[in-house]
């Protein structure tokens, strides 16, 4: 393992603007996750690395075959690498991510192919683990059925599925509050998120063929200042600060992002779920 992480240490984890996913879009119709990107923010996930490492606590990495749906920038792919997996791929249909991903992932003898989510290609029953975050909550309840599926289906029998998502809360919120929140958070991060309640992801996984393991849930803090000097460092803190004051077109874009969190910010979570395929 060791040899692997030396490994790793000499790949250039170094991500230019010109290198991100969208660059080429004006902030005005740029993704929301995106624009946080541009900024310097690198943990893009609901319940920050918090949740991130709580959930993978729970999934046994060292010596498994692992997939990763959407690895983004790479910071869960580090966490899952320094494991010591016998194979990782990852997945994603976005041609920058591959970029930034694939060296990454041949410092291990891994790789990372251009596909969706929802058809792989790869083999049946042919990993250990799948790990998806920040990706199932942008699609439509359909689009997260065809990936739950893709995971079942490329997953060995009692292999786990792991996912971070957006929540919503109580379980018992009421559906006039629900289509408020996701009207508002699409106009606001330019994606049709359809967040959940944690009985909704529950059920969903559920009905896919898998049963629960564990699940947790942590504050959807990802523009609050405790959230982001625990994730990004103060260094990186310093960063966003300062690229927000000096990019107005940006700042416009996390000021609608953050009214909408403020607004809702007791209903919205970050919820993780670690799940079992049923044999």
């Amino acid at each position: 393992m060791n040899d692997r992480m030396n490994e790793r240490s000499k790949v250039d984890t170094t991500i230019t603007e010109s290198q991100l996913p969208q660059a080429g879009r004006d902030a005005e119709h740029m993704q929301g996750h995106w624009v946080l990107a541009r900024l310097g923010k690198r943990v893009l996930r609901p319940g920050g690395e918090k949740l991130t490492k709580r959930m993978l606590a729970h999934t046994p990495l060292a010596g498994k075959r692992v997939v990763e749906f959407a690895p983004g920038l790479g910071r869960t792919t580090r966490l899952i690498l320094n494991a010591g997996p016998v194979a990782y791929t990852g997945v994603d249909r976005d041609e920058q991510v591959v970029k930034i991903i694939g060296p990454l992932a041949a410092s291990v003898g891994g790789t990372c192919i251009r596909a969706d989510a929802s058809q792989t290609g790869l083999p049946d029953g042919s990993t250990n683990m799948v790990i998806g975050e920040a990706m199932l909550t942008m699609q439509s309840e359909r689009g997260k059925r065809a990936i739950i599926g893709e995971a079942h289906r490329i997953l060995r029998p009692g292999g786990l599925y792991a996912i971070h998502e957006m929540g919503l809360a109580p379980d018992d919120l009421d559906d006039s509050v629900k289509d408020a929140i996701r009207k508002d958070l699409a106009r606001a991060i330019k994606v049709n998120a359809r967040p959940l309640t944690a009985v909704e992801w529950r059920e969903l996984l559920e009905s896919e063929g898998f049963e629960v393991v564990w699940s947790g849930v942590e504050p959807m803090a990802l523009l609050k200042m405790r959230r982001n000097l625990a994730d990004e460092g103060v260094g990186g803190v310093l960063c966003i600060a300062r690229n927000v004051l000096t990019h107005a077109d940006l700042r416009t874009r996390v000021l609608q992002m953050r009214r909408v969190f403020n607004t809702y910010g007791d209903a919205l979570t970050g919820i993780a779920f670690v799940v079992r395929r049923k044999d």
